[in-house]
């Protein structure tokens, strides 16, 4: 019988969740965060919570976090011999806080540091994983790190604090979320605690993303966004992911394209992928994903056809490109980064719990239909 894990740190969530921080007032807190959360006052907002806290700030998170920036934040803190990390911004601030914190561990040996996630858009669920997706630029790929210790403690989400992401932003990262959800739902790791939190984040995402597209200020569509956001984190902390991101992490690190747009337009592709030769487990599962949706065909293999019909056209009123060529992505890059994007794709540990296994030839093929 496999082992399962399902972790769940403490969640404090909606309008006033800000406040919890009060618990570590007396305490010294390092928050790692960007240069816009420190100029827009985001950081201030967080103090004014626990006004007794002597508080360092590390504001150099850049996107797509590297190992250089891992040790610029160990080196910031080591003097200050923090109590506490909050991490507060996007996926990118999150990870490299995770890693900030295992980093200081190590110096300080027998100092353990509680890791306190605030997220500030709804998107990566990466305030309640096990995952850090660190880079690597000097070969243009991405690294997903895997380990216990880096699920934070405690997670905020605090709705406020997603109202300023751009619309744009807030649709590349809802998308990525619903992608969370099904890639967890129909994984080889799919288990009753993560299939109770997937099929609620795919309900709330197909609802209320929609809604935040059409008006940026809905503090509830935002509220809804944000826990289908921690709760998607949640299922595929447990279930694993699949060739979405296998493929996404690969193609995203080497074209630099934001995470949650290339889930977008190859979750499609990938459930067309996995749906022929399908086992009948797999097939009933993303049958429920299409009635989760609000699509009921009897016969699933129509369903399922209908779901991916669904979902290129919400990308389509999202103004996210179907292909690489749309997205103005140059094909000659493409042709010469190929052999390095599918033996990417087969490494990376996501691919592992796909429900159907991919050949080489496989995500070849699949690289040639998301081209374009």
């Amino acid at each position: 019988m496999a082992r399962y894990y399902f972790s769940c740190p403490n969640v404090y969530f909606g309008d006033e969740a800000i406040t919890s921080l009060s618990q570590f007032n007396d305490k010294r807190v390092a928050i790692v965060t960007d240069d816009f959360m420190v100029t827009s006052g985001k950081t201030r907002y967080l103090i004014n919570a626990m006004p007794q806290a002597s508080v360092c700030i590390f504001g150099e998170v850049k996107p797509d976090p590297d190992i250089d920036i891992l040790t610029a934040g160990a080196a910031c803190f080591k003097a200050f011999k923090p109590d506490v990390i909050i991490a507060l911004g996007g996926g990118s601030s999150l990870d490299a806080a995770k890693g900030i914190k295992v980093t200081l561990e190590e110096f300080y040996e027998n100092h353990p540091i509680e890791l306190i996630a605030i997220p500030t858009t709804s998107g990566s669920g990466s305030e309640v994983t096990a995952y850090a997706i660190i880079s690597d630029p000097k070969n243009g790929r991405k690294y997903p790190l895997i380990s216990e210790n880096l699920v934070p403690d405690i997670a905020i989400l605090d709705p406020n604090l997603v109202l300023t992401v751009p619309r744009h932003v807030a649709v590349d990262t809802g998308m990525d979320v619903l992608t969370h959800a099904i890639e967890a739902f129909v994984s080889t790791g799919a288990n009753d605690f993560s299939d109770a939190l997937a099929e609620k984040a795919i309900a709330l995402t197909w609802r209320y993303l929609p809604q935040v597209f059409n008006d940026e200020k809905d503090i509830a569509a935002r509220t809804h966004m944000h826990n289908a956001s921690c709760m998607a984190g949640m299922a595929f902390n447990s279930a694993g992911l699949g060739l979405v991101h296998g493929m996404a992490h690969a193609i995203g690190g080497m074209l630099h394209i934001p995470h949650g747009k290339i889930n977008a337009m190859l979750l499609p592709i990938v459930i067309d992928f996995n749906s022929k030769q399908a086992r009948p487990e797999t097939r009933d599962r993303y049958h429920r994903c299409a009635q989760i949706m609000g699509i009921d065909h009897a016969v699933p293999e129509q369903a399922i056809a209908q779901m991916t019909q669904a979902i290129r056209k919400i990308n389509r009123h999202f103004g996210i490109p179907a292909t690489l060529s749309e997205l103005g992505t140059d094909r000659a890059k493409i042709d010469a980064l190929r052999q390095a994007l599918v033996s990417s794709a087969l490494a990376d540990g996501c691919t592992a719990s796909n429900p159907r296994a991919a050949t080489a030839q496989d995500i070849e093929a699949l690289i040639s239909l998301i081209a374009g």
